[in-house]
């Protein structure tokens, strides 16, 4: 098992950056695969970026494929989410989440079994 907590979110302007962090502990962080989803008041859980357990493939949502940056470091057990240009709709709940590597790499929620307690990040106009 693994489990997860995220840091990093905050309050920032529109076009501003942040960074997320996700920290694991347990065994074998570098036996998952990552990723990074979001949800909005009233909005369903969204996939917003995914990193191969050894960090060479990675996948991301149209809506953020630009701006936003995946990326992990097995030896400190971490996976993090840069993000530039920040706009008004990237406000949410954003989460972190493994799935074993035996699975194969995953978009939707249901297909990751650890989840973090997420971290706020809204985007101001």
């Amino acid at each position: 098992q693994v489990q997860l907590v995220e840091s990093g979110g905050g309050l920032v302007q529109a076009g501003g950056s942040l960074r997320l962090s996700c920290g694991a502990s347990g065994r074998n962080f570098s036996s998952y695969h990552m990723g990074w989803f979001r949800q909005a008041p009233g909005k369903e859980r969204e996939f917003v970026a995914t990193i191969s357990w050894g960090g060479v493939r990675t996948y991301y949502a149209d809506s953020v494929k630009g701006r936003f940056t995946i990326s992990r470091d097995n030896a400190k057990n971490a996976v993090y989410l840069q993000m530039n240009s920040l706009k008004p709709e990237d406000t949410a709940v954003y989460y972190c989440a493994g799935l074993p590597r035996a699975q194969g790499m995953g978009v939707h929620p249901h297909e990751y079994d650890y989840w973090g307690q997420g971290t706020q990040v809204t985007v101001s106009s």
